[in-house]
């Protein structure tokens, strides 16, 4: 430590050992309890929206990550939702007008193959009561006249078919299909919202740890907000009057430049001791146990002090 600082150190011990201080009265610092902002994405920074010292609302946009491969990855998931829709939709509703005018033109003319058969069958017959034709020859005609049946009840169930939907099974598959594209568009659009990050409260810029062109990896803090309800006083108060003091107990805090006393309330006792912190020791209590203790000043008056700024709190 060098000469000059050290003599400083001790004159100021010395004064402050010979100081009385008053009861009631304690010495300590302000802290604050900083958020620090980071989004699970990593990428290029592309836009810090706001500097040291900026007051921010809730949801007021800080900074922007590269969104090229996010955008991307959105849209192709938008696409494949699109073309999952439309399958089932169109599973749904069966074979095209187009489609179904083709097999009704195939069961016409199989209708008309029929008849045509029935009636060569009809005629066979007769012959063959008569004897004009061979057996082998009305078993043709019946044989003919059967597939052509046949054929006309084929495209008859085929036309039933068309004018319906894919089986429930079926359906159920494509529904199954279209509800994981969906949710795999969700999952995109979350993705590209993490190349965004907002403040999620009001407060006051602290300091920012990147630069625009840098690269931030996941999870990286690019900001750190202090909002004002952050904002704590911490002072050390002796075993002998800790037991004065409780939660909620109204105090006032004095620092230099602040104006008037900032009012405040005791919202932390530590129930355990520690020695007298070197920063705001003294000859008399430097052998003495000491208990943290923390006060909240009201939002509207926190911004009145800042971190590590030393102060004075006295009890109302």
């Amino acid at each position: 430590m060098p000469a000059g600082i050290a003599l400083v150190l001790l004159a100021s011990a010395s004064l402050t050992g010979c100081s009385e201080r008053t009861p009631g009265a304690w010495q300590g610092y302000a802290e604050g309890e900083f958020v620090s902002v980071a989004t699970s994405a990593s990428g290029r920074l592309d836009q810090l929206l706001v500097k040291r010292g900026d007051d921010v609302s809730a949801g007021t946009r800080l900074f922007v990550l590269d969104a090229v491969d996010p955008a991307a990855a959105q849209r192709q998931a938008q696409e494949d939702l699109r073309q999952a829709e439309a399958k089932l939709a169109d599973m749904r509703v069966g074979k095209r007008p187009q489609e179904q005018d083709v097999t009704r033109a195939q069961l016409a003319q199989a209708q008309a193959e029929l008849a045509r058969s029935a009636t060569q069958l009809a005629r066979d017959e007769a012959q063959f009561r008569i004897g004009g034709i061979a057996r082998a020859q009305l078993d043709d005609s019946r044989a003919a006249q059967a597939a052509n049946a046949a054929h006309v009840q084929q495209l008859q169930s085929a036309l039933s078919v068309d004018v319906l939907g894919s089986r429930s099974e079926q359906l159920n598959a494509q529904a199954a299909q279209v509800a994981s594209a969906r949710a795999v568009v969700e999952q995109a659009a979350w993705r590209l919202g993490q190349t965004t990050a907002t403040a999620t409260q009001a407060g006051r810029v602290f300091d920012t740890l990147y630069r625009q062109g840098e690269w931030v990896a996941t999870g990286a803090p690019v900001v750190r907000l202090l909002p004002p309800q952050n904002i704590k006083v911490r002072f050390f108060v002796a075993e002998p009057e800790v037991g004065g003091l409780a939660v909620g107990r109204a105090v006032s805090i004095h620092c230099d430049g602040c104006g008037a006393d900032v009012p405040a309330g005791i919202s932390y006792i530590s129930t355990e001791a520690e020695y007298t912190p070197p920063v705001i020791y003294s000859n008399e209590t430097r052998s003495k146990l000491v208990f943290m203790v923390e006060a909240r000043p009201r939002p509207e008056d926190a911004p009145r002090l800042h971190p590590g700024q030393p102060v004075s709190v006295r009890l109302q």
